[in-house]
């Protein structure tokens, strides 16, 4: 099963086009055994499950009694023959008022027993997603949107948590309501309960049906707000604003939000009117039955008294009864649309539990050991016939990597370098093994990546990227995420060493200066050395230099490269790079082009063999 994208951005389905909707629920996720496995959610909460249900099941049998003793309140406390009966009245008063308060106080015991296990399951399931989704391999975050992850795990997991509070409860408060008036109907008088059920099967048949409408227009409405939560994530993030401000597409990206809302709104419409009409004629039935069952009770009192036996109908029986009916109205109904709600949930559990079934590409194997940390082995990197495609690529398409090969020794500085599109920061991105080759095999310390404990490996392993990437935080707090236990005189030492320590103590916060979202209220050169600043603290023995300077400008660069020199002591150094003039100094510079190594040597002897990097240097020097 593969995570795809968001929700289509067409337009709303008309209830009269059949086949695009079956079209649209055949697209729908399929889980097998969903029910069982939602069932599981609640497996480390069977204690309290069972408190639970011993609760439901005391207060169902005392929810018996009230109807009973009304009856014996009206035939025998307040109309029996001689006059009220006041010493009797009073204790079936009490014993009343005595069951309403015990059952009261089970009843927030339950109800506070439930909200802890649904927000239990439901704060489960959210850090399981979460932690799946970290699992997740790289190339599922390249092509999966962002807001749509983020749909499925806010919106969907939000979705169900009305399920797995308030609808429980409710569940569980108007069950035992239900059941305990059923009860007491078949117990005042099992004909009068009869003409009050007669037609509920076709009730449930209706609730059925409406359930299955409201679920299909459920799943669409989850499509509709990972689109919407999709479009926000590109739009009014910095990078988006400013590019809508560039282009003037505000109003484009405006009239594409208001699009996807108009579709929004109708589909809640949609699924709060899909029900009502049922809903109304349920409430019609059970409110004309009390007058239904004065019409029965008449009847069946006429008959037995015209044949001469007892019919076993008095009037506080017909006043018990039509009371228990009549405090049945609200909780079926309720329980009605709660089955609907239950049935409707099944989109959205089906949805994480979409997420939940993929399978990370890249895990460790069964057998994974540590990297070796002896001297000689340690830092060294060898790609042997190296073949890669990515994952999306197809069958015919040239492979991204044909046949790589090439050693790093330990310590050593080599550099890629190429066209655009050449393949080389595939090669920085198969280090750490954020993917796993295609064909051949990738070696750190003498031992295949695919050998190794992924976690282990990439803790060996420092990337610097283009675009740093920065918390809305403090400098501080980004240093320390590469090492959360160190000292304020750790961070200092990695600032010093990547040349950013004065420019920090030169703000007014110093190391608490908040850097804003994704570090936009510092300049290129000041996050590329903070983003190698926390590098630096993670000490790794590789270093990933992914075209780390060729987002600046020339005096940012000359600094960002100080840092880098000084970062690349002692250390494995793969440099990826799109600016020859960082490279010149390197052990070994290899020139890729469509995938393949097709030069090797240092920058005297590639400039001496007069090939591509020749023509590249030139380019770049006039």
């Amino acid at each position: 099963m593969s995570g795809g994208g968001g929700g289509g951005r067409g337009g709303r389905v008309s209830a009269g086009d059949a086949s695009k909707q079956r079209e649209i629920n055949s697209a729908a996720p399929v889980i097998p055994e969903l029910g069982s496995r939602i069932a599981a959610l609640f497996r480390p909460y069977r204690g309290q499950l069972a408190a639970i249900v011993v609760l439901v099941l005391v207060s169902a049998g005392l929810g018996i009694l009230p109807p009973l003793l009304t009856e014996r309140v009206f035939d025998d406390g307040l109309f029996p023959q001689g006059g009220p009966d006041l010493p009797l009245l009073g204790w079936l008063v009490g014993a009343m008022v005595a069951i309403f308060v015990v059952s009261s106080g089970f009843g927030i015991v339950q109800t506070l027993l439930t909200a802890r296990v649904g927000n239990s399951v439901m704060g489960d399931l959210r850090v399981r997603l979460f932690t799946h989704l970290q699992s997740m391999e790289l190339g599922f975050f390249t092509r999966t949107k962002t807001g749509v992850i983020q749909s499925r795990l806010q919106n969907d997991v939000g979705g169900v948590a009305n399920v797995l509070t308030n609808t429980v409860s409710s569940v569980l408060g108007n069950t035992v309501t239900v059941i305990a008036a059923g009860i007491a109907m078949v117990l005042l008088s099992w004909q009068l309960t009869l003409v009050a059920l007669v037609l509920m099967p076709v009730l449930v048949f209706a609730q059925r049906r409406v359930g299955q409408v409201r679920a299909k227009i459920a799943g669409k409405t989850q499509e509709s707000l990972s689109e919407m939560t999709a479009i926000t994530q590109e739009t009014l993030s910095v990078s988006g604003v400013l590019l809508a401000k560039t282009f003037s597409q505000q109003r484009t990206e405006t009239e594409r939000y208001a699009a996807e809302n108009r579709n929004q709104i109708e589909l809640q419409v949609r699924q709060t009117m899909s029900g009502q009409v049922f809903f109304a004629l349920v409430q019609i039935f059970l409110s004309a039955v009390p007058a239904i069952v004065y019409l029965v009770s008449g009847l069946l009192i006429s008959r037995a008294m015209g044949q001469g036996f007892d019919p076993g109908i008095t009037a506080g029986t017909i006043v018990a009864f039509t009371t228990v009916q009549s405090r049945l109205l609200f909780p079926l109904m309720a329980l009605m649309r709660v089955a609907l709600d239950l049935q409707t949930s099944r989109a959205l559990f089906a949805r994480i539990f979409e997420y939940l079934d993929l399978d990370p590409a890249i895990v460790d194997a069964p057998e994974a050991h540590e990297p070796s940390d002896e001297p000689g082995r340690a830092g060294r990197i060898e790609f042997d016939d190296v073949v890669f495609r990515y994952p999306d690529a197809g069958p015919d398409d040239r492979p991204t990597l044909d046949r790589v090969s090439f050693h790093v020794k330990p310590g050593e500085f080599v550099a890629f370098v190429g066209a655009s599109g050449s393949g080389k920061t595939t090669i920085g991105s198969l280090i750490p093994r954020l993917y796993d080759a295609s064909g051949g095999s990738v070696r750190y310390g003498g031992d295949d990546v695919r050998e190794l404990r992924q976690e282990s490996l990439m803790d060996r392993i420092g990337v610097v990227t283009q675009e740093p990437y920065l918390f809305h935080a403090s400098i501080a707090e980004n240093l320390r995420y590469a090492k959360p236990g160190a000292s304020h005189d750790d961070i200092v030492a990695a600032a010093r060493l990547a040349n950013i320590h004065d420019t920090i103590e030169s703000f007014a916060d110093g190391y608490d200066t908040i850097v804003g979202e994704r570090g936009y209220r510092l300049s290129g050169g000041e996050k590329q050395r903070i983003a190698i600043a926390r590098v630096l603290l993670k000490n790794p023995r590789v270093l990933v230099l992914d075209e780390a300077t060729s987002a600046l400008d020339t005096v940012n660069e000359q600094i960002v490269q100080r840092a880098l020199d000084d970062a690349r002591s002692g250390r494995t150094t793969v440099a990826i790079a799109h600016r020859l003039s960082t490279v010149v100094d390197a052990d070994r510079i290899y020139v890729v082009d469509a995938g393949r190594i097709r030069e090797a040597g240092t920058h005297d002897e590639l400039l001496a063999l007069g090939g591509a990097y020749a023509e590249l240097y030139a380019r770049q020097v006039h």
